[in-house]
């Protein structure tokens, strides 16, 4: 498993969602952590399968 990738795909996600959270835009924050749990998931099962 490639961890380090997971960790990269996550981290930038979360720090485009702490962006918007901080501009006001809470629902697309939701969004963009909602697609990165589904990648970080896709990824990890991806790896498992």
């Amino acid at each position: 498993m490639d961890y380090k990738s997971l960790y990269f795909a996550l981290f930038n996600s979360l720090t485009d969602a702490i962006e918007l959270i901080d501009s006001g835009n809470a629902e697309r924050a939701k969004d963009i952590l909602i697609a990165a749990q589904q990648k970080a998931e896709d990824m990890y099962i991806g790896e498992e399968g």
